[in-house]
């Protein structure tokens, strides 16, 4: 906007609304170089100022940019001043580009239909209701487009790949990696089972009440591995005691592995299962 316009404007009553800055930079270019804040001492020739169009994303951004600037009430705005500087601004933008200026054009003739009609003896509906305020419609648009826009903002403040962080690819020598036998988990239900199948042959009809202990167990599983290198699996459980004993004796196994107390090995599959004390260096 020149000098002139803006001392027209100020003559009109109306403000200035040409922006400073538009989204943190320059809003014009000054014979190619960034324009920030308009002289107040510099002449500045027609031909020379180029209004940033990009600034704004459509005619709804920039009539809500318009409203938000000047603090109006998006609910009841006053359209005869909004249109007006709506107007100011897309004469500059018509000049420069007229096929970007048809959109927001419509959104002009909207703003003043939609003033005539306010202009004209508000009219009850048939079934004697307030006629809707034409506003109405313009207001849902705005408010719609602004919460699209905020969702959009926080979605752009998320990390992005290649824009905010890049992945990092590191080079593993194969020798080095430990390859461990695949074990699938069928497997150690089978064996499982089996002890529990074992357990339930030796089972008797004494019913009887006994207070077992994990941490017992637990105790008396490190004792045994202490005494011997490695022990089978299944030799840690005793299936003479009952099912009650042989589930205590197993939680009591998966705690100290847990705990990483103890380490379960195979050498390949279908292997015999190994317990051993873990490893800690002094």
């Amino acid at each position: 906007m020149s000098a002139q316009q803006s001392d027209a404007l100020a003559l009109a009553g109306q403000p200035d609304t040409t922006p400073d800055v538009i989204d943190g930079v320059a809003f014009a270019r000054l014979y190619g170089e960034p324009l920030f804040k308009l002289p107040n001492d510099l002449y500045i020739p027609p031909d020379a100022l180029e209004v940033f169009l990009e600034a704004f994303e459509g005619p709804l951004d920039l009539l809500l940019y318009l409203i938000r600037k000047q603090n109006f009430n998006i609910l009841d705005i006053p359209l005869a001043q909004v249109t007006l500087q709506y107007l100011e601004y897309i004469e500059q933008i018509r000049m420069h580009n007229l096929e970007l200026a048809a959109e927001y054009l419509l959104m002009a003739a909207m703003l003043i239909e939609i003033k005539s009609r306010m202009l004209l003896p508000a009219r009850k509906a048939d079934t004697g209701a307030e006629a809707l305020d034409p506003r109405a419609e313009l207001v849902r648009r705005l408010l719609e487009y602004e919460q699209m826009k905020l969702a959009a903002y926080k979605l752009d403040t998320l990390p992005q790949l290649g824009r905010d962080y890049v992945r990092t690819q590191i080079y593993i020598e194969q020798s080095m990696v430990t390859h461990w036998p695949e074990v699938a988990a069928s497997e150690l239900q089978a064996a499982w089972a089996d002890l529990i199948k074992r357990a339930k042959l030796t089972a008797h009809h004494t019913i009887s009440r006994e207070e077992l202990s994990v941490r017992e167990h637990m105790t008396g599983i490190l004792r045994r591995l202490q005494s011997a290198r490695f022990v089978e699996f299944a030799d840690l459980f005793d299936p003479s005691r009952g099912v009650p004993v042989v589930v205590v004796n197993f939680i009591a196994l998966l705690e100290l592995a847990k705990e990483t107390l103890i380490e379960i090995t195979q050498a390949e599959a279908f292997a015999p299962i190994y317990v051993r004390l873990a490893y800690s260096p002094h």
